[in-house]
C-alpha cells in the first residue's frame, strides 16, 4: 500500500494526497460488461463484446491474443486511454466513468504507470533525471528510498548519469519501467514492452518486470503477443474477437498454445 506526497504545484492540476483507494486489496482493475465499438452502420467494428475481468493485485498478468483480437482495445480502457462505449471500468476501486477528463488525467498520474514499446525518453536527459521527471512534473518529491529501491530492482545504479544515446536499448526500457514504478502506481500498464528488443535484451527487461512484482509488490499487466514473454507471467488472459476466451494461472506452453488457438488443451 502506498501514500502519495502532499504535492503543490503551480502550473499544473493539484489534487489532495490520497492513499490508494482499492476496495478489495486482491483485484487491481475490474470490468464488467466492457463494451467498445468504432465506427456505425456498416462500418461499425467490435472491438470488445462484453468483456468481465478481474486482474489481481501483486501479480503479473499477460493479455494475449490475435492480431485485431482487442488486446490493446482492453489495455487501453483498462487503463483510462480510451473511454468504454458500455459497460464499467475499476481501477484502484474507482469506478473511471465517473472522472471527467481533468480527473482522469490526475488519477492516471497518481495511481497508474505506463510503459510502451517506444521507450519516449527524453534525449536530452540523463537516465536519473528522465526516471524522476515524473514526480518534477507533478511537484511531488523524490522518495529516495523508493528511488534507490526500484534502480536497484532493475539494475541501474551505474547507469543513472548516462544519457539516453550511451545506454543500448534494454537499458532504456528498464529507465522507462523505473520511471513509471518509481510514482509508486497502483497498476503498470505495459504494452508490448519488448517490440523494439531482440531476444537477449527482452528477457532481460521481462525478467525485470517480475522482479518488479516479486521484490517491490507492483501489479503489471502487459500486452504481449510472445509466448516467451507470456511464460514470465502469473496469469494469461487469452482475447478473441472482443471476447475473453481464458484466464489461465501458470497456464504450460501447450495448455497456452491451445487457449490461443480457442480450444481445450
Amino acid at each position: 500500500m502506498r501514500t502519495t506526497p502532499t504535492t503543490t504545484p503551480t502550473t499544473t492540476p493539484t489534487s489532495t494526497p490520497t492513499t490508494p483507494l482499492l476496495a478489495d486489496a486482491t483485484t487491481a482493475a475490474s470490468a464488467r460488461g466492457l463494451t467498445r465499438t468504432y465506427g456505425s452502420g456498416d462500418n461499425t467494428v467490435h472491438a470488445l463484446r462484453g468483456v468481465d475481468l478481474d486482474l489481481p493485485a501483486g501479480r503479473f498478468t499477460a493479455i494475449m491474443g490475435p492480431s485485431g483480437s482487442g488486446k490493446s482495445t482492453l489495455m487501453h480502457c483498462l487503463a483510462g486511454l480510451d473511454a468504454a462505449t458500455a459497460g464499467t471500468v475499476t481501477v484502484a476501486g474507482r469506478d473511471l466513468a465517473g472522472l471527467d477528463d481533468t480527473a482522469l488525467t490526475l488519477f492516471r498520474r497518481e495511481h497508474i504507470g505506463f510503459v510502451f514499446q517506444a521507450f519516449n525518453l527524453l534525449p536530452m536527459l540523463t537516465a536519473g533525471q528522465n526516471i524522476v521527471l515524473p514526480l518534477e512534473l507533478a511537484g511531488r518529491p523524490v522518495d529516495r528510498e523508493r528511488h534507490d529501491q526500484v534502480v536497484g530492482v532493475l539494475g541501474l545504479a551505474d547507469r543513472l548519469d548516462h544519457l539516453p544515446s550511451q545506454l543500448s536499448g534494454g537499458q532504456q526500457q528498464r529507465v522507462a519501467i523505473a520511471r513509471a514504478l518509481v510514482t509508486q502506481p497502483d497498476i503498470v500498464f505495459a504494452d508490448e514492452p519488448t517490440g523494439n528488443l531482440d531476444s537477449e535484451a527482452s528477457a532481460e527487461v521481462l525478467g525485470h518486470l517480475r522482479r518488479s512484482v516479486r521484490e517491490l509488490g507492483m501489479t503489471v499487466v502487459m500486452v504481449t503477443h510472445e509466448l516467451d514473454a507470456a511464460a514470465y507471467a502469473d496469469d494469461v488472459v487469452v482475447i478473441h474477437d472482443g471476447v475473453v476466451t481464458a484466464h489461465l494461472t501458470r497456464p504450460g506452453q501447450d495448455e497456452l498454445v491451445a487457449a490461443l488457438r480457442g480450444r481445450s488443451a
